[in-house]
């Protein structure tokens, strides 16, 4: 089989130093092409390349060599993904987005561009484009076999990893959908690089700092994932908090049952949202070393979800733990990258695990 040839903007970006990582080895990529805001040495972000193995290019050469590539990754802000999406695309390759520019794609342009602007107050210039974007949510849906350049809305980490908690217990219709509370902690990586003050080490450190209450930009995005996957919107409070470490995401989630229902309907109920999908590992807490598997420790490093659940009289509680770099960005977009190719759903992916 013909190797493809992958190019990634925004390679120093944390998103994109993992996405490099992860292709670099994997079996069916052989080109890398790599993209910043101005050119770079890769050497110095990736230690284990050799001084001139690999060019880092300004932003400004992709533009003029997409034609040469299958597929480009975008793990750019929000904006640049907006303008340079369409240009890829129109020079023939697929593009895998991990910006949230692609992924509302509820209601009519007009509601869409609201969302936009409420959420993530950016006025959407490709309303369009976003009507046709593939939402990425591995494993409930997996990119369909294209026919023309396909653009791959890559989801966003608290979205991936409350997600994978609740749809399978929706869809089971376990638990009563007007209470579910979220309680989401992530890593500092999770705001990516740019510099602010509240990211500081010394604001950070020793602290659990709430943030965004009420007002995060995936709030939207998992309510529609619920609804398309899960069949129900849910009345939701989500906090998310910033931890005093560099990666992970532990979401907490705590919902009511829908009727008595026994630890059986639990194990039943996740075993059939995931039956075909390696990457996740469920436990009911009562099982022997669970607790092991709520250490971020577990995940980081790690494309795998895990997920420890605890079902009490009538309320159920589910921890669901990702690496927000890799099942929150990265890695989940190159499960999106063999899914439009029709590759196994975790090639390139099988061997790395967290710290355990």
């Amino acid at each position: 089989m013909k190797k493809i040839q992958v190019a990634i903007a925004g390679a120093r970006g944390y998103s994109g130093l993992e996405l490099t990582r992860i292709l670099r080895s994997h079996p069916q990529v052989e080109t890398v092409a790599l993209y910043a805001s101005e050119a770079f040495d890769p050497s110095e972000s990736w230690p284990e390349l050799l001084p001139g193995e690999v060019q880092g290019q300004a932003i400004s050469a992709l533009l003029s060599n997409a034609s040469q590539f299958d597929c480009v990754f975008l793990a750019l802000p929000h904006e640049a993904s907006l303008q340079i999406a369409p240009q890829m695309l129109a020079a023939g390759a697929h593009v895998i987005d991990l910006s949230g520019v692609f992924r509302l794609q509820e209601g009519s342009e007009k509601e869409q561009a609201e969302q936009y602007e409420k959420w993530y107050r950016l006025k959407h210039s490709s309303l369009g484009l976003l009507k046709k974007a593939h939402y990425g949510l591995v494993p409930f849906q997996k990119a369909p076999k294209p026919t023309e350049p396909l653009l791959i809305s890559n989801p966003g980490c608290y979205a991936t990893a409350i997600s994978l908690a609740l749809v399978p217990l929706l869809k089971a219709k376990l638990i009563d959908p007007q209470f579910v509370v979220v309680d989401a902690k992530s890593g500092t990586t999770g705001a990516g690089k740019k510099a602010e003050e509240k990211l500081l080490f010394s604001e950070v450190s020793e602290n659990c700092l709430p943030y965004k209450v009420g007002a995060h930009q995936h709030e939207p995005e998992i309510q529609m994932a619920l609804k398309r996957w899960g069949g129900e919107m849910v009345n939701m409070s989500f906090t998310p908090h910033l931890l005093p470490t560099r990666r992970g995401i532990i979401a907490s989630v705590y919902a009511k049952t829908s009727k008595t229902i026994t630890d059986a309907d639990v194990e039943k109920a996740f075993a059939q949202a995931f039956q075909d999908y390696p990457l996740v590992r469920v436990k009911n807490l009562k099982t022997p070393g669970a607790e092991r598997d709520l250490r971020l420790s577990r995940v980081v490093g790690s494309p795998r979800t895990y997920i420890v659940w605890s079902l009490q009289g009538d309320k159920l509680v589910v921890f669901s733990l990702i690496d927000n770099l890799l099942k929150g960005a990265a890695s989940q977009a190159v499960e999106n990258l063999n899914a439009l190719y029709g590759w196994s759903g975790n090639l390139g992916l099988e061997h790395k695990e967290g710290l355990l």
